[in-house]
């Protein structure tokens, strides 16, 4: 928080200005520092290309060159594609990672003419120019030859990954589940996060009446979701789109002179919070904080070490009155605040509903009570938080996707529109918003004051069996977390939950490997362990292919990165990896640091993917199982290059299920092998 002088120019620009004052380099011994850099362009691109220039950089050496300077500091390098990706969503250009680029190169060159400068710089010269001759010079026929030791790593490789599918093959032909009757007694759509399996086929098992679907937990509304009180809220939505709409919450048959005053008071008490972590974060208080206050967090260090603080889930409505939180809710209805649209018209609703309905293979046998189901991690002192919240709504909790979809799904008006396009929900059905607990498997339901009274006896039920298949899936997660056979699991899980030393509340998706879209009967009764994406589709609802090109196109490419990210964090962690939970040290709002300095650490932390013993995540690159004709997937492939590269270039396994088995694999374009 103590801003830089420079702050209104850009990165690059900034630290040129701030490098010609700042004697920091020469201190750690690196001589004429400040005049190398002063003597570059203020330009980005200027000043790499003098660097390249200065150091004879011949031009088939200097892309390599670029790439390597960037990856030496990978995660501040990522940091900054980042935000070229947000501009790029918004259609603006951000040239934040050629301002580091430019840094680090200059960065580079200051070494170098140090190094030039001492006694035995002669020698360093003609090494380095030795070595640009080098990179100069075209490749040995030898260096395009296959290395055979990667031939049989690659051989290895795709037999492990051979090895494992036949097992899920095997799982999928098991068994003869019973199905649900035409008109389930409950329905619940889960998220198709791997964590949901247990969870799913818990609840199927408790109660064989109930019915599951697996969708994306956005529940196809991508919105900006703005809490109580803020001016601006979260994507809660694949990184992949960008919000379409914008939802405010607000308190719900409230006057407009009490939800002035609510607001009011939130307000206050923000920027009375704001103010307080601004002084924490000084660079005047920094020397004095704990010194001066530290024993007045004694209570709060006993009873966080004792598990007796129960975490904050939502801190939006931290401070409220009991009474008014129970009636804060989102606000669908089309409204102008602070200058901005939000919510929804008529017609809008009405579009929504339909495609979600439709995406979700759900336009008949609604049951009586629906759940929509998101998906949150309870967890505290924990920096990587947002890794085991809901991918689908940004690294945030699902509960307001699944609370503004249902609210929408119950509109009258909505309702009438939907029977007009053939989809006719039943006038006692009712869609409900809730929200998994993935640390906990505790399922909670919002808005349940709103239902009719009518509905009080399927409520009841639905907790019951609710609760039921949470005990569940928590005695089949046990052994994963070395939680002993006997133990109380409710209460052990509840207590990694709040207890702040805990590295590994939940094991977030390790173990994922495959992707499967098919209607629930292909996996209903099976169990696959919890490491399966499962997207209910019925490919005979689909004639236009649409929802099978959304689904290859957001879904499982989502589900990809994440498997890939898994993949990345075991093979090769200390590129692709975080480091040791336990060293980490936040940096800004940004990332984290392992210790106090260094590069910022991309990826999954050590104990994400390690339990101390053995690793709790196998590299494996996704299995891709779809019901769908192989001509289908083929016009999607040819159409999408996103989905083309992936599957063409094997970074994915693509196969076919038809009517129950899997019998194709994905061989090239138009070809398809017969599974074997």
């Amino acid at each position: 928080v103590w801003r830089l002088p420079q702050r209104g120019l850009g990165l690059f620009e900034a630290w040129h200005e701030a490098a010609r004052h700042d004697r920091n380099a020469e201190a750690m011994g690196i001589a004429g520092f400040r005049k190398a850099i002063s003597g570059l362009p203020r330009a980005p691109v200027a000043a790499i290309a003098a660097v390249a220039a200065a150091l004879s950089i011949p031009d088939r050496a200097l892309p390599e060159y670029l790439h390597r300077a960037l990856f030496d500091i990978g995660g501040w390098a990522s940091y900054a594609r980042h935000r070229v990706w947000l501009a790029e969503l918004d259609g603006r250009a951000d040239d934040t990672l050629v301002q580091l680029l430019a840094l680090r190169v200059a960065w580079g060159y200051g070494l170098f003419v140090a190094r030039t400068g001492t006694p035995s710089g002669a020698r360093f010269e003609l090494a380095w120019q030795m070595a640009m001759q080098a990179a100069a010079s075209p490749p040995d026929d030898s260096d395009l030859s296959q290395d055979p030791e990667l031939a049989l790593d690659l051989v290895m490789q795709t037999a492990f990954e051979s090895a494992h599918r036949r097992t899920l093959l095997r799982r999928l032909a098991a068994g003869s589940p019973t199905a649900p009757a035409d008109r389930p007694a409950l329905q619940v759509a889960f998220c198709i996060d791997v964590r949901s399996e247990p969870i799913r086929r818990a609840l199927e098992t408790v109660s064989p009446t109930t019915a599951t679907i697996g969708f994306a937990g956005f529940f196809g509304f991508p919105i900006e979701y703005i809490p109580i009180g803020r001016r601006s809220g979260g994507a809660q939505c694949p990184v992949l789109l960008k919000p379409a709409f914008t939802v405010c919450e607000a308190v719900g048959d409230a006057t407009m002179e009490e939800e002035q005053e609510i607001m009011g008071l939130r307000l206050l008490r923000r920027r009375a919070g704001q103010a307080w972590k601004s002084f924490k974060l000084s660079a005047v208080s920094s020397f004095a904080y704990v010194e001066t206050l530290g024993l007045g967090f004694a209570v709060k260090l006993v009873s966080d070490s004792l598990g007796l603080t129960r975490p904050v889930r939502d801190p939006d409505t931290d401070g409220l009155d009991p009474s008014v939180i129970g009636r804060i809710g989102p606000r669908i209805a089309p409204r102008e605040v602070g200058g901005r649209a939000t919510g929804f018209d008529p017609a809008e609703r009405a579009a929504m509903a339909e495609a979600v309905l439709r995406a979700m293979s759900m336009t008949t046998g609604f049951a009586r009570l629906v759940l929509l189901a998101g998906h949150g991690s309870t967890t505290v002192n924990n920096p990587h938080a947002s890794s085991l919240d809901c991918g689908a709504c940004g690294g945030h909790t699902g509960e307001a996707n699944a609370r503004v979809s249902a609210a929408v799904l119950n509109d009258e008006a909505v309702r009438t529109a939907l029977a007009t396009r053939g989809i006719a929900i039943p006038a006692d059905t009712w869609f409900l918003p809730a929200l998994h607990d993935t640390t906990t498997d505790d399922v909670r339901l919002f808005d349940t004051g709103a239902v009719p009274r009518s509905h009080t006896a399927d409520i009841a039920l639905a907790q019951t069996w609710l609760r039921r298949a949470a005990a569940l899936a928590r005695t089949w997660r046990a052994p994963d977390l070395g939680l002993a056979a006997g133990t109380d699991t409710t209460q052990a899980l509840r207590a990694r939950a709040v207890d702040w030393s805990q590295v590994r509340p939940e094991w977030g998706l390790a173990g994922n490997r495959a992707f499967i879209a098919a209607p629930r009967a292909a996996t209903r009764g099976r169990d696959l362990g919890g490491e399966v994406f499962l997207h209910d589709y019925d490919w005979r609802q689909d004639p236009d292919l649409s929802v099978l090109t959304l689904i290859m196109t957001a879904p499982l490419i989502v589900a990809s990165w994440i498997n890939l990210q898994y993949y990345a964090c075991v093979v090769n962690h200390r590129a692709f990896g975080a480091g040791n939970k336990a060293l980490h040290n936040v940096c800004g709002a940004i990332g984290v640091l392992e210790g106090n300095a260094g590069d910022l650490k991309a990826g999954l932390p050590w104990q994400s993917v390690h339990d101390g013993t053995r690793f709790r995540h196998d590299p494996l690159r996704l299995t891709v199982i779809i019901a769908a004709p192989t001509d289908a997937m083929d016009s999607v492939i040819a159409a999408h290059d996103s989905v083309r590269r992936l599957v063409e270039n094997g970074w994915v396994h693509l196969f076919a299920m038809t009517d129950g088995p899997v019998t194709h694999r994905y061989a090239g374009p138009g070809q398809w092998r017969d599974n074997v």
